[in-house]
């Protein structure tokens, strides 16, 4: 189970850097939650992300889950001033273990949304103002992009000296599928705003304002959670696999997948509901 609902004042404990809540029965909101640090990602945001997801995918009542951040921006991406000493002065005698110990921390760091990506369960993400840096890297790893009409985007690290290295150099490709733009906004660091994010195929949707976005990511979210959890899951997983492997291998994978998933009651009940006119919110699936 999640650990707790949120509170008005903010995140609950163990969680100091995300709030987390059940807006509706089968719906999981993560909200980055450091709004006075503009939800910069700080120490304890990378494992808490990584802790949180993971119960999230074991949550047998969670079938979507919305993340959005609160405040004024969606995200500020890295905490410099909290996480320098990590990266900045690795421990080692040497090269070789300053090098490996670096090595560690970074690919700790990717876990922290390799997670979000991992985890069974389709991720709406709600991106209002900023989503700087590390944000890219966060919402690059989610199932489906929405955004206010104000957010802008921007792929910060050349302008601190580093390759981003925790997702974005490897999602956004297959993304927005224009290697060109990817390697533009990668390379000069400039702001992509909604209306270019839209075309481009980053976000799928844009709304008028956060309230509105929120809105309409939780009714999407509604409408997901009300079909099959079978059948739900089982996309998210497929979608994953065939975006990294050729057609065939993905065929053969899927086949593979439906040879056990088929044996499923929910075919049953979604065709009834389908021959009766019935919405599949109508249909009691069991929990998965």
């Amino acid at each position: 189970m999640v650990r707790t609902m949120s509170s008005s004042s903010g995140p609950t404990s163990p969680y100091t850097t995300l709030s987390i809540s059940r807006p509706t029965e089968r719906v999981t909101h993560v909200e980055l939650h450091r709004p006075e640090k503009r939800n910069a990602m700080n120490k304890a945001f990378w494992s808490e992300m990584v802790d949180c997801f993971n119960e999230i995918a074991a949550d047998p009542e969670c079938r979507v889950v919305v993340v959005s951040g609160a405040g004024k921006i969606f995200t500020a991406g890295i905490d410099l001033m909290d996480m320098a000493s990590n990266l900045l002065q690795p421990e080692g005698d040497d090269t070789a273990r300053v090098s490996w110990n670096l090595r560690k921390t970074i690919t700790k760091y990717q876990e922290t949304f390799s997670v979000i990506e991992k985890c069974s369960k389709p991720v709406v993400v709600a991106v209002h103002g900023a989503c700087i840096g590390g944000g890219v890297d966060l919402i690059t790893a989610c199932d489906i992009r929405l955004c206010t009409q104000d957010a802008w985007f921007q792929i910060k690290e050349v302008d601190i000296g580093i390759a981003a290295d925790v997702g974005t150099l490897h999602r956004l490709p297959k993304v927005i599928g224009s290697r060109s733009l990817v390697n533009e906004l990668a390379l000069t660091a400039r702001k992509m705003y909604a209306d270019e994010a839209k075309s481009s195929g980053l976000v799928s949707r844009v709304f008028a304002d956060k309230e509105t976005m929120m809105a309409g990511a939780l009714e999407m979210a509604g409408e997901i959670a009300a079909r099959s959890p079978v059948a739900v899951q089982g996309t998210k997983i497929n979608l994953v696999y065939a975006r990294d492997h050729s057609v065939a291998e993905g065929l053969d994978y899927i086949a593979t997948w439906n040879m056990s998933m088929l044996q499923t009651q929910d075919v049953m009940k979604s065709a009834q509901a389908a021959m009766e006119r019935k919405s599949p919110k109508t249909v009691a699936f069991s929990k998965l």
